[in-house]
């Protein structure tokens, strides 16, 4: 088994594991940035498949949202999800909530950005959250199933048993993930 921080290279698609087991940042197959602007290659099947991500993603979402947003914690037990920021900067907190686990309810922080590029792969059973902390960010994810608010959970952002050291004190929240619906 392949220990944290250690990249995987295949070709130009390069995976590194987390501290989180299953969760992947991703470092996508073509970057190029000129006077222009930049270019992205988001996924390319063969290369994500011969990488070992095999899933079938069946549905992309985004959602723009403004700094200081806070969208939370959120995710449900049969959808591997594949996010990234292509605009804007976000701070990212992935937790496991398999209670199956040994890492149940731990947490790891990611800031990825237009600049970085990076995608992170998360398995069932973990939630997601992200903070802006750009004027502007587009949020972009992959997943396998399609979306079903009524099959997910909901995690507080600020729970005291989670601990999470988010970047910003005061986050703008929707009444769900304030705890209010």
């Amino acid at each position: 088994m392949t220990h944290p921080g250690t990249t995987l290279e295949n070709g130009k698609l390069k995976l590194e594991k987390t501290r989180l087991d299953g969760v992947l940042l991703i470092h996508p197959p073509t970057q190029f940035a000129d006077f222009r602007g930049q270019y992205v290659e988001t996924y390319n099947r063969e290369l994500y498949h011969a990488a070992g991500i095999k899933e079938d993603f069946i549905q992309d979402d985004a959602s723009i949202t403004k700094k200081h947003v806070l969208r939370g914690i959120h995710g449900d037990n049969v959808t591997v999800k594949m996010i990234s920021c292509l605009v804007g900067e976000i701070y990212v907190v992935i937790v496991n909530n398999d209670p199956q686990s040994s890492q149940y309810r731990q947490w790891q922080g990611f800031t990825i950005n237009e600049t970085n590029n990076l995608q992170i792969y998360i398995p069932p059973k973990f939630g997601n959250s992200f903070v802006v902390l750009s004027d502007v960010a587009l949020f972009h994810y992959k997943q396998t199933t399609t979306y079903n608010r009524a099959g997910q959970f909901t995690l507080m952002w600020n729970d005291p048993a989670l601990n999470i050291k988010w970047p910003i004190e005061n986050p703008i929240l929707s009444q769900r993930d304030s705890g209010k619906s």
